[in-house]
């Protein structure tokens, strides 16, 4: 039987743990994605916005689908896990770091089309709509390369691996949209999901530690399926608590949206 199956059938709560976790990274992840995306076609003409949209999704299956053929590859390098952690790391001191901005700071690091070499060579050859998506597409690899990294990191079980960019897939056409819809109404449920970020990448980290000293106790523990399944009760947690308490007392306070 495939190995990696085998591993999957001897501990299932774990590989649920992580499959859970790699929701909340892929999620999260889309919806930075979908908010460039559309942020890139609001110069469009309404009725075409829509259309560059639906290029840009299936430009993201196909370089998904194109960086899972290099997945195993990529699960050899024990390093991609402490750099997948620094990069989680990144994502959550990106969101805390205090801002002191106003939102002409906030428009001036919307991507500029205008700056972008690839959208200027197709601008005049093939007109403002095209040379849009062909740029959707390039942010589109960055975004897959992006994606499939921070799955590779997190797991060597190359099935594990596939699921994981599976979810990242949906979660650009379905996902992000549920997350942005439930954290308007209980926009506390932003800081929960970016500290569950943090708690991630602080674990990745420490497979640096892991490696270098793999009989140590601490090692031998965060290598567990009990610390898998662990941690994912922590992160699930981390959104039920401070929600129920918001549904029961109102405290955090949630919107009361139409």
């Amino acid at each position: 039987m495939n190995v990696h199956l085998q591993q999957i059938l001897d501990n299932p709560l774990a590989a649920a743990a992580i499959v859970g976790n790699l929701i909340i990274i892929e999620s999260l992840l889309s919806v930075d994605n979908a908010a460039v995306l559309a942020t890139m076609v609001g110069d469009l003409p309404k009725e075409q916005r829509q259309k560059a949209l639906r290029y840009g999704i299936i430009g993201a299956y196909v370089f998904r689908g194109v960086c899972l053929l290099f997945a195993s590859f990529l699960i050899n390098f024990w390093y991609l896990k402490p750099l997948g952690g620094l990069y989680l790391l990144y994502l959550c001191y990106q969101q805390f770091r205090p801002k002191g901005r106003s939102a002409d700071d906030d428009a001036a690091d919307a991507p500029d089309k205008g700056k972008s070499w690839l959208y200027r060579r197709t601008l005049g050859a093939f007109g403002q709509f095209w040379a849009t998506v062909a740029l959707i597409e390039l942010m589109d690899l960055a975004f897959s390369i992006d994606n499939v990294f921070a799955v590779v990191a997190f797991t060597d079980n190359l099935i594990l691996v596939c699921v994981g960019v599976f979810i990242g897939i949906l979660a650009m056409r379905l996902v992000a949209q549920a997350f942005v819809l439930l954290m308007a109404r209980y926009p506390f449920l932003e800081t929960s999901a970016f500290l569950v970020i943090g708690i991630l990448g602080l674990k990745l980290l420490l497979s640096l530690f892991e490696h270098f000293q793999p009989a140590h106790p601490v090692s031998v523990f965060l290598e567990s399926h009990a610390a898998d399944v662990g941690l994912t009760a922590l992160t699930v947690l981390m959104f039920l608590v401070p929600l129920a308490s918001s549904l029961l007392f109102n405290v955090p306070r949630h919107q009361r949206l139409p």
